[in-house]
């Protein structure tokens, strides 16, 4: 059997090919190519699914993230709640509206953020909670509004990695004030570039975020305040909108796959991914923790079987937010788990074969052989 990648895209576009190359057609057709008539109906759809009233699309997931924020108020000074254990972009979009990141530990075994954790952050300077909803997981979020709004806090999701999550049965979006989502390529719902949505309830909200993402107009060369560049591509959307229709489906084997996982690695001495039974985890990526991650990276390398450490160094620690005073040790179980954690072949359309290599490999491992 040849090299099995960590993830593999061909699946999923072999599976929209035909019908992604005649609307790609049909929009260089038209020639609208900003903000048009698929941009629109990809907004209303994404909301849709996800139980929302409103989408906006912006550029990128980064963007999705700083306008919520900026669109909520949240600017100089302010203090916001964030994991450590996430990619950069998190903390990024906090500073790029001027606050402050401030960095509650993870549960170690889901790897989100807690009401409890947060609640030892929080400070006369807290303007906003910003939860990841990690791999595909989303957090607690019915305890962490629960402590927003006791507290007068606004609450942003960065549901970059987990549309079709759920808690209770309702997704990303519907228990904050907004969630960020990204369409980079190799997320669930995946672009062929950049892209990303803002998910939200309020009216008011949607349309302040309709204007920031064109330079803050709502009229040609009018501008009501200071804004950004940050507009969805109609190829994009076009495209994305036949992908939307194959979402289920995907998700639908990522969790197979990972039940398949689930059952064949119980008894190997790793740790393996924790969904808790009020939520529907969607599986961006399948992660383990092991204590010699490094070894059994280089093991599965060797058997020409891919992995990936997503995130070798917590934001804490990383050189660019050194000026927010964080030492080793602070928060130790975010440190633990970047440690350990390990992310192995999962995506839509991987055989039974493969993930049996994968299987065996990593029994081989710990067993020695």
């Amino acid at each position: 059997m040849g090299k099995i990648p960590v993830i593999d895209l061909s699946y999923q576009w072999q599976s929209v090919k035909t019908e992604s190359l005649s609307v790609l057609e049909e929009v260089l057709n038209q020639g609208q190519y900003i903000l048009g008539n698929h941009v629109a109906a990809l907004e209303q759809e994404v909301a849709e699914y996800t139980g929302n009233r409103y989408g906006v699309g912006v550029g990128n997931g980064t963007d999705a993230l700083t306008l919520a924020l900026h669109g909520l108020g949240v600017g100089a000074g302010d203090e916001v709640i964030t994991t450590p254990f996430t990619f950069f972009a998190t903390a990024e979009a906090i500073a790029a509206v001027g606050a402050i990141p401030v960095f509650a530990d993870i549960d170690p075994k889901t790897f989100v953020i807690t009401a409890e954790t947060v609640k030892e952050k929080i400070s006369s300077k807290t303007k906003a909670i910003l939860p990841v909803h990690i791999f595909g997981l989303m957090a607690d979020m019915k305890s962490l509004q629960e402590l927003a709004r006791a507290d007068g806090l606004k609450l942003v999701e960065d549901a970059c990695q987990a549309i079709g999550a759920k808690q209770d049965s309702r997704g990303i979006g519907v228990y904050s004030d907004a969630a960020a989502v990204s369409f980079f390529p190799t997320k669930n719902l995946g672009s062929y570039g950049d892209g990303g949505m803002v998910l939200m309830e309020d009216e008011e909200l949607a349309a302040r975020i309709k204007r920031l993402r064109v330079h803050g107009s709502t009229q040609k060369y009018r501008h009501a305040e200071l804004g950004w560049n940050s507009r969805l591509d109609e190829i994009q959307a076009a495209l994305l909108r036949i992908k939307l229709r194959k979402l289920d489906e995907w998700t639908k084997q990522r969790q197979t796959l990972a039940a398949r996982y689930q059952e064949a690695l119980n008894q190997v001495p790793i740790q393996l991914p924790s969904s808790p039974r009020d939520t529907e985890h969607v599986y961006h990526l399948y992660t383990i923790l092991a204590q010699d991650r490094d070894g059994l990276k280089q093991h599965l390398s060797n058997q020409q079987i891919g992995s990936s450490v997503y995130y070798p160094l917590p934001l804490h620690l990383q050189p660019a937010l050194a000026g927010l005073g964080y030492q080793k040790g602070a928060l130790p179980a975010a440190e633990d788990v970047s440690e350990h954690c390990l992310s192995l072949p999962l995506y839509p359309g991987m055989e039974e074969q493969q993930q049996d290599e994968v299987i065996k490999a990593v029994k081989a491992y710990f067993a020695g052989a």
